[in-house]
């Protein structure tokens, strides 16, 4: 069963928690004023786990030359560093 918002023309607001069917007319529990139906404003929607994005359905043999591909950059990246330093000396001000 869902839980509906209700406000009466006074202002106050609750929620009611019945059946989508049933058709009684509810009345705010501080006033007792006639109470109408809120639209709502939708549920969330939370994605958890896996299976939500394209890269969750890649095949097994695609991850394992991702990860090749991974550990091949960085250790190529760890020798790179000395080699961007002479680039820079033709460029200097005297």
């Amino acid at each position: 069963m869902p839980t509906y918002d209700y406000r009466c023309p006074k202002g106050h607001q609750f929620e009611v928690f019945h059946g989508i069917k049933d058709r009684t007319r509810q009345k705010c529990p501080v006033c007792g004023a006639r109470a109408r139906k809120v639209p709502a404003g939708g549920a969330g929607l939370i994605f958890k786990g896996t299976g939500f994005y394209i890269t969750d359905y890649r095949s097994k043999d695609y991850k394992d030359k991702a990860k090749a591909d991974k550990s091949s950059e960085t250790k190529s990246s760890s020798g790179d560093s000395g080699a961007s330093g002479g680039s820079k000396k033709g460029r200097e001000k005297p």
